[in-house]
């Protein structure tokens, strides 16, 4: 039995009106720096974004959400940032930024499997 690390998540958020501070959750980023795992769950719910947020344009934000898995896999396919190291490559990620597509602030906790809080984060946070 493996004894649990630590991890870090962030909750991926579209805030198509930045000056209103209202979000609608995307997606999921999971951090275990000792287990040396990154991933991100990222799905836009357009029927809801296009319902709070008229004349958003949900194509263009789909295509910047799928970066963020990409980013967190790293290699020349995430571009510049996804040669960096797996722990910059996250704190990148959540860094705050006033865009369309921001994290929430980071949350810890302990496991021995990061993929299983992955799955259940994204299913508890963003599938409601």
């Amino acid at each position: 039995m493996l004894e649990p690390s630590s991890y870090e998540y962030a909750i991926v958020r579209i805030v198509p009106r930045v000056e209103r501070e209202e979000f609608v959750n995307a997606g999921v980023i999971v951090y275990s720096r000792v287990l040396r795992y990154l991933a991100a769950r990222v799905q836009l719910d357009t029927d809801r974004i296009l319902t709070l947020f008229p004349g958003t344009d949900p194509v263009e934000i789909e295509q910047h959400l799928s970066m963020i898995p990409r980013i967190c896999i790293g290699g020349p396919e995430a571009g510049a940032i996804g040669e960096l190291p797996q722990h910059e490559r996250f704190h990148w990620l959540v860094a705050p930024r006033s865009t369309i597509i921001q994290t929430s602030p980071c949350h810890s906790g302990l496991t021995e499997n990061p993929e299983e809080v992955l799955n259940n984060l994204f299913d508890r946070l963003v599938k409601i």
